[in-house]
């Protein structure tokens, strides 16, 4: 049969520690190495191909599509919205860069969002609903996954981290939107519980709030470790070596570390934000505000029953996101929009 040539189009990995890059890594080894009876997979080539799929939205990507004959795919990882509290810019250049991005948007034939919350946000930015498809991102069982105790004491004892510790992980860039000063409130209410942060300034010093949280990642209260960006490769070490995922974010679209943590079977204390509750099934905990965070942190790591509980919640969730799902959603919606155009 007549193989769909897709090129991906993203320097979405150039970037350390930032889940767009992760997203993209997942997506394209997904429809390359399991559906290549169907599909030939590029990789940022110059020569043309049926459907163009855009991982990131740089101009160059805006100019092949515009060029392009064949189909043109976006994904959104971001709304123009979630810039707040992300990067600090002057208010005239991130108007300007919102309405880009919107361009960008308009510009590609479908849209893929990972959260169906947002389709409502970008009809509202005047973008056609019909031209928006929802698929989640997904992690693979093969790269993260449950360890034995053993290996697990191993990387703790190569962070320094008391084997016998209760031990709270966050994960994400270093910026305001993550809450990341929320994290450091709580962990100086709980000195006896080790908190652990993952993840850096990935964007440097325009991330939002950057002098602030700069001297906090230097100076972090003695129970706080930050641990600076994890190559993708460790990460699961790391998920590992904590007893929970605590991610205090204001505004996310769907967190890849959430995804790679159940698969650890770790639970999930979550911000209380709209955009989880139909994506994770009401199977995570979650607060309004600090006092919140702090009380379900000691319930879990005072009962054995409860913590239990939402071990296992999260290994449910991480069914639902597996692999051969995920697939089968891709493969389904590559060949649909390959039937419309008669490739």
């Amino acid at each position: 049969m007549h193989k769909i040539r897709i090129n991906m189009l993203s320097n979405a990995d150039k970037v350390r520690g930032q889940g767009v890059g992760s997203a993209y890594l997942e997506q394209v080894a997904l429809v390359k190495n399991e559906l290549s009876d169907y599909f030939d997979v590029v990789i940022n080539d110059s020569k043309p191909a049926d459907i163009i799929h855009c991982h990131t939205i740089l101009p160059q990507y805006l100019m092949k599509m515009k060029r392009n004959k064949g189909i043109n795919v976006a994904y959104v990882h971001f709304l123009p919205d979630t810039l707040d509290g992300s990067i600090q810019l002057p208010h005239s250049a991130l108007t300007v860069f919102k309405k880009y991005i919107t361009h960008f948007y308009n510009t590609a034939d479908y849209l893929i969002v990972v959260n169906p919350i947002f389709i409502k946000d970008l009809v509202r930015f005047g973008i056609d609903e019909h031209k928006i498809k929802y698929i989640p991102n997904f992690v693979s069982k093969e790269t993260f996954y449950k360890q034995e105790k053993e290996h697990i004491q191993q990387t703790r004892s190569q962070y320094h981290i008391d084997e016998n510790a209760f031990v709270v992980l966050g994960v994400g860039q270093v910026q305001t939107r993550k809450g990341v000063k929320d994290f450091i409130e709580v962990a100086k209410k709980l000195p006896d519980i080790t908190f652990v942060w993952a993840g850096g300034f990935s964007f440097g010093k325009i991330t939002d709030g950057y002098e602030e949280l700069k001297e906090i990642y230097e100076n972090p209260p003695h129970n706080v470790h930050f641990i600076g960006i994890v190559p993708r490769k460790s990460m699961n070490d790391i998920y590992n070596m904590a007893d929970i995922l605590f991610m205090p974010s204001y505004n996310e679209l769907f967190p890849m570390s959430i995804l790679e943590a159940i698969n650890s079977q770790k639970p999930l204390l979550l911000r209380n934000l709209e955009l989880y509750q139909d994506i994770l099934f009401q199977k995570y905990l979650v607060a309004d505000d600090n006092e919140g965070f702090i009380k379900n942190i000691l319930k879990l790591k005072n009962d054995p029953q409860f913590y239990s509980q939402y071990q296992n919640y999260s290994y449910e969730i991480s069914q639902y996101y597996s692999k051969e799902h995920v697939k089968e959603m891709w493969k389904e919606f590559y060949l649909d929009i390959a039937k419309k155009k008669n490739l």
